[in-house]
């Protein structure tokens, strides 16, 4: 064979209707979404699977419904591999008494349901196989110019490419989509520990600047994410600052390592730029005390694979804002409490006292109260209220 044959031979291009960088749990859900759409699919990743990330592991009603609606059902007869929880229970510092302040409340249909991330994003992965998506592993997107984009190793060539490669998105920055503005930055730590779940509910342990959020993930496992504004120097450190918690915790044993991340509270404007477009973290996010960013990416795959059939990201465009107006909005309320103590502690005694409040605040939070955006002004008003009472 001809070595000058070989050097002259052009590139091989890999064509597609998508192009996803990213093969997290957005870029996942949106080569589904395409899939389903009758798109053909390539995505690419610089890592390859499994592809964990350190998350809160908790799926709200609204995200699995909106899972479903990728055509994923999680199996909830085997205790092994996920938990299921009915509820959210915010915990405050203690009283002057001794005695935390405590309120509960049930989801009013359906419940939520935890798992490893890991776990999560092979059964993304098994759909998207399913549905014919090409897999391109440790694939790194260079430059990308018109419908063409340069990896590392190979040309594709696509009608659509879509940034699902996290908040520093290089697809991002290649489409001149950096205008932003961020409200929030926190840091969060993820430790997983042996022990059988004590509640059926998420547990959100509430302190000065920082809260620690516990979700049943297994019969025999549950996981902490761990979120201030400061960075945990160790698990330890962050135990230190949770008592009730750290009492629960004292015999069990820690499994596996200890992951961090960066929160952001982010909004881009705009998401899309000619025949590219941006979801998950990648065009924005809300801060981790929604527990909302597994859903908003979910509703966003859905709607920008409708608009990427129907060519029309300006519909996208619009979908985008107004998923995350909610989220946003509830982010706002929520971190007023991080910030302000006093606010916190009056905010969580109104809610002890006034249990149909907090289910309202879930309800909102969900998406089960019809009017979302009235329901939420509703209880933004009676947070700020609780100052006085």
């Amino acid at each position: 064979m001809n070595v000058n044959n070989l050097a002259n031979r052009a590139p091989v291009i890999t064509e597609s209707d998508v192009f996803i960088a990213g093969a997290g749990p957005a870029g996942l859900a949106c080569a589904i979404a395409a899939a389903m759409q009758g798109l053909q699919v390539a995505i690419a990743d610089g890592m390859k699977p499994p592809i964990d990330k350190a998350c809160g592991e908790g799926l709200l009603p609204d995200a699995l419904a909106t899972l479903s609606e990728l055509g994923i059902t999680l199996d909830a007869t085997d205790p092994t591999e996920s938990s299921v929880f009915r509820g959210i229970r915010f915990i405050g510092d203690p009283s002057p008494t001794g005695h935390p302040t405590t309120t509960e409340a049930a989801f009013p249909v359906a419940p939520g349901r935890g798992m490893r991330r890991t776990l999560l994003h092979q059964r993304l992965l098994d759909r998207a196989i399913d549905l014919g998506v090409q897999f391109h592993w440790q694939t790194v997107v260079r430059t990308i110019g018109g419908n063409r984009v340069q990896t590392n190793h190979e040309t594709f060539r696509s009608r659509w490419i879509v940034g699902a490669d996290g908040p520093q998105s290089r697809i991002r920055v290649c489409a001149g989509l950096e205008r932003a503005s961020t409200t929030s930055r926190r840091i969060g730590l993820r430790q997983h520990f042996a022990v059988p779940p004590w509640t059926d509910f998420v547990e959100v342990y509430w302190t000065n600047r920082a809260q620690a959020y516990v979700t049943p993930i297994s019969s025999s496992e549950i996981c902490v994410a761990f979120v201030a504004t400061e960075k945990f120097s160790s698990i330890q450190h962050a135990l230190n600052l949770f008592p009730a918690l750290k009492l629960r915790l004292t015999s069990a044993p820690p499994t596996g390592t200890p992951l961090g991340s960066i929160t952001l509270t982010r909004r881009l404007h705009p998401v899309t730029s000619g025949n590219i477009a941006l979801i998950g973290d990648a065009s924005g996010s809300v801060d981790a005390v929604t527990g909302e960013g597994l859903a908003l990416c979910f509703r966003q795959a859905l709607a920008l694979a409708k608009a990427l059939k129907t060519d029309n990201l300006a519909a996208y465009e619009r979908a985008h804002r107004k998923i995350h107006r909610l989220p946003r909005l509830m982010s706002r309320t929520m971190l007023l409490m991080d910030t302000y103590p006093t606010l916190r502690t009056r905010t969580l005694r109104t809610f002890e006292r006034k249990p149909a409040l907090f289910s309202h605040l879930l309800q909102v939070h969900i998406g089960h109260t019809p009017v979302r955006l009235a329901g939420a002004g509703a209880l933004l008003a009676s947070v700020l209220c609780s100052l006085g009472n």
